[in-house]
């Protein structure tokens, strides 16, 4: 089973960069990067739900879970 983080096409459509995110939630750039290339163990449903409020989304059109595969 694999989690797959497709931070990096939200923040495409919606037009906003790494450091700009950063600073809306409150995060620091190396730990959303981490997050954004798929290196994240982990995520907080906080930082998920801040997230979700900038980017007006769901937690589903950010994490993507694939069967079958490990990354």
């Amino acid at each position: 089973m694999t989690i797959i983080v497709n931070l990096d096409v939200m923040m495409a459509k919606r037009k906003m960069s790494l450091k700009d995110l950063a600073e809306k939630i409150d995060i620091t750039n190396a730990n959303l990067s981490i997050l954004k290339n798929n290196r994240a163990k982990a995520v907080r449903f906080t930082t998920l739900n801040e997230i979700c409020k900038v980017l007006d989304c769901q937690p589903g059109d950010i994490l993507e879970y694939i069967e079958g595969e490990e990354v």
